[in-house]
């Protein structure tokens, strides 16, 4: 009897418009696969003082995502870089809520308005 594992998937796309880094995020964001979005976003730092993480293909984030997004707005202010996030799901509103990290990090809209 096989059973097939459904391991932890997430790919990024990483985009220049101007000035601002857009790095899209699809899949999980879980434990085995959060230093994957850390070390892409971090290589960035270099050639940006903007970096946007859009969130609208992330189905899922656990705690280890969660601190990976922590773990970056850390060393992208130490940088002087801005990080915002945009296209929250439910989950990772609610994520963000619980651990009241919604008031830390910046947000843009859809519009492109900022929110927070």
């Amino acid at each position: 009897m096989s059973q097939k594992a459904h391991a932890p998937h997430l790919t990024l796309e990483v985009e220049r418009k101007g000035h601002t880094i857009i790095v899209r995020c699809s899949g999980k964001l879980v434990s085995g696969v959060n230093d994957i979005l850390y070390a892409r976003v971090k290589e960035q730092f270099p050639h940006t003082k903007h970096i946007v993480l859009d969130l609208k293909d992330l189905v899922r984030m656990d705690s280890s995502g969660l601190g990976t997004l922590a773990r970056l707005y850390v060393s992208a202010k130490s940088a002087g870089i801005t990080l915002e996030l945009t296209h929250l799901s439910k989950q990772v509103r609610e994520l963000l809520g619980l651990t009241n990290l919604l008031e830390v990090f910046a947000f843009i809209g859809q519009s492109g308005v900022k929110m927070g």
